[in-house]
């Protein structure tokens, strides 16, 4: 008992000096690394598409904070000159819904700016939806359902289509500064660790043309291997021993309501200092 008494005194200044809520928003890129990203910087930047979102941000001291937010991206890929006998594309737009911590290395209070500048690490987890797309024919086509990889058949009773909707672990770091009491700005990038190496529709092996054409038509045959010169059932197509990832960074912004706290008012606590007035 003496024990947990002394651990509530301890974590009790934790909780009394929760600061505020902010609301805020960002705005940047994405960016996509998986089967079909290349090695050349100009592939890769390439590959760089908008992105941005907006959080609500719980500061529980100057060190430690929570925040949900959400997302949205654009992620691409295609084979370069190295692979250009594969000829396999896609683009994807991402929204995701994340829960993460942060801590404040230096320290941050933007009220009566206290301590106006720290960088600061993240990580959480998120939920994420996809949903890879080519062109085909000058339209636009849903990758998923046609089981490029021989998703659904008997013939890969292992191959189950795979699922939209996924985890991520969100991580990264990034800088905060408060401009005043109310405003603060900040530049900030993360990695999404998925659970997934379906995000480019790229993973397995092959299934062979002909069975496709058999069960699923020509588009899913011709959208299966798009290579130039025809590849056998079995060779691999993609890296299954890698999972995709993405990214996201960008500028923030946010504004404080510095008088929500577990505490109470800052500016009632002011109004009662000095002899009161009549």
């Amino acid at each position: 008992m003496k024990n947990l008494i002394i651990f509530l005194i301890a974590i009790f200044p934790f909780f009394v000096s929760a600061q505020h809520f902010e609301v805020g928003a960002n705005i940047g890129v994405s960016y996509y690394e998986g089967d079909l990203t290349v090695s050349t910087v100009g592939g890769r930047l390439d590959q760089v598409n908008f992105g941005g979102g907006g959080f609500l941000r719980y500061n529980i001291n100057n060190y430690v904070a929570a925040r949900a937010s959400v997302n949205y991206g654009r992620l691409s890929g295609e084979d370069g000159a190295e692979r250009a006998n594969r000829n396999l594309n896609f683009t994807t737009n991402v929204l995701e819904f994340a829960l993460t911590g942060e801590f404040n290395i230096l320290g941050y209070q933007p009220y009566n700016l206290e301590r106006v500048f720290s960088p600061f690490v993240f990580a959480g987890v998120a939920l994420f939806k996809f949903n890879p797309t080519t062109v085909y024919e000058g339209q636009t086509v849903d990758l998923q359902p046609l089981g490029t990889e021989g998703q659904g058949l008997t013939a890969f009773p292992d191959r189950a289509p795979y699922n939209l909707t996924q985890f991520a672990v969100p991580v990264g770091l990034g800088i905060k500064y408060a401009l005043n009491d109310a405003w603060n700005v900040g530049l900030e990038g993360g990695l999404r660790i998925t659970f997934t190496d379906y995000i480019d529709d790229v993973s397995l092996t092959y299934p062979g043309r002909e069975l496709l054409l058999e069960n699923g038509g020509e588009i899913v045959a011709d959208l299966s291997d798009r290579s130039l010169d025809g590849r056998a059932a079995g060779t691999n197509r993609g890296n299954a021993g890698v999972n995709d990832y993405y990214f996201f960074a960008g500028l923030t912004i946010s504004y404080n309501f510095l008088d929500n706290g577990l505490v109470g008012s800052r500016g009632r606590r002011r109004s009662k200092t000095g002899c009161p007035t009549f």
